[in-house]
């Protein structure tokens, strides 16, 4: 397909799991990109990375932070479309959520506000599936769409992260709405992330394929998760961008529902000289919340117990043409690219 614009595509968070692997999809179509970082000197090994896999001449870096309002001006010079996927991450549960909102929110406001000045015609942001699925009644019979949201009033089934995606998301359309000359708008939301890496630094969803792979996990909790590959997920982000039919509107980027014991299992058949390695066994729930009063870390997957989110990916296959990779084949990659980079 030949791109809609001769322009660069901004694309904030080059440096990322995601945004990595939308560069490398936009160089491949033909498109030149201009990625945000921090640090622009720093980024220069995540080019190297895209450069293994595709012709990097039209890839530059400019630097961009959240929360540096004039960064994103000299940013959106000449851009008619921006894929804004840099949101803050925290490794551990912050005590004060807004150590996560406040960056979140207001970083993508700073794009938007850009954007709007600058006259860009469409901005694609990364949600979440944290912003549809969380504070409400989960029926797996009945997946939850795009036309559900996430409530942060209920309080026991929220986290920080889950309430960053919401509000950042909330106040983007809230901005498109009431902005006159605002760009369009679309958010796609992916479930958990899996698929290869680009470079030598696992996101935090791969952090627990690595932990089954190398052995850290004697056990896993019994719940599961929505699964996506980090392929498609960029694939929709340029659907989503060049598709007349996504404006103004959301796309759940989800391919199945898996359990961590299924995942344990496609592992065990996907790797073998791993396989003594990976779990077998599933804790009762007493003992997760058991170890929870010690481990910060389960601490913060309490509210899965018991629970089984499930979304659909319905409108983005409709819509969009959209055809997502397995789940397995997902697990499957995520599995060799850390062989592959030496991370097990």
């Amino acid at each position: 397909m030949t791109p809609i614009t001769s322009s660069p595509i901004l694309l904030t968070g080059l440096t990322g799991y995601i945004g990595s692997q939308i560069a490398v999809q936009l160089l491949q179509r033909g498109y030149r990109v201009r990625g945000t970082a921090r640090n622009p000197a720093k980024a220069e090994a995540v080019k190297t990375a895209i450069g293994q896999r595709v012709a990097t001449e039209g890839l530059e870096i400019v630097r961009a932070e959240l929360m540096d309002a004039d960064s994103w001006r000299p940013a959106m010079t000449g851009v008619e479309y921006v894929l804004h996927v840099a949101s803050p991450l925290a490794a551990v549960e912050p005590k004060d959520p807004n150590e996560l909102i406040v960056p979140a929110r207001e970083g993508t406001l700073n794009v938007l506000r850009a954007a709007t000045e600058a006259g860009v015609k469409r901005v694609v942001i990364t949600s979440s599936m944290a912003a549809v699925v969380y504070g409400q009644d989960n029926d797996p019979a009945n997946p939850m769409t795009e036309k559900n949201w996430t409530n942060p009033e209920r309080k026991d089934d929220v986290t920080a992260y889950i309430l960053s995606k919401y509000y950042a998301e909330r106040a983007a359309w809230q901005h498109v709405d009431e902005t006159p000359g605002a760009p369009e708008l679309v958010t796609v939301n992916p479930g958990a992330v899996l698929g290869p890496l680009i470079g030598n630094n696992p996101s935090d969803s791969l952090l627990i394929v690595q932990k089954m792979m190398r052995g850290d996990l004697p056990g896993v909790p019994k719940f599961g998760f929505e699964i996506v590959d980090v392929r498609d997920v960029a694939d929709l982000h340029l659907r989503a961008m060049e598709s007349p039919a996504a404006a103004g509107e959301r796309f759940l980027a989800v391919a199945g529902h898996r359990t961590f014991l299924q995942i344990a299992e496609t592992l065990r058949n996907s790797v073998p000289a791993q396989a003594k390695k990976v779990p077998r066994m599933q804790f009762p729930n007493f003992l997760i919340r058991l170890s929870a009063l010690f481990d910060p870390e389960t601490r913060g997957i309490l509210n899965e117990l018991g629970r089984k989110r499930v979304a659909s990916s319905a409108k983005a296959r409709e819509v969009l043409g959209w055809t997502p990779r397995t789940p397995e084949e997902a697990i499957r990659a995520t599995a060799e690219s850390l062989i592959e980079r030496e991370l097990v």
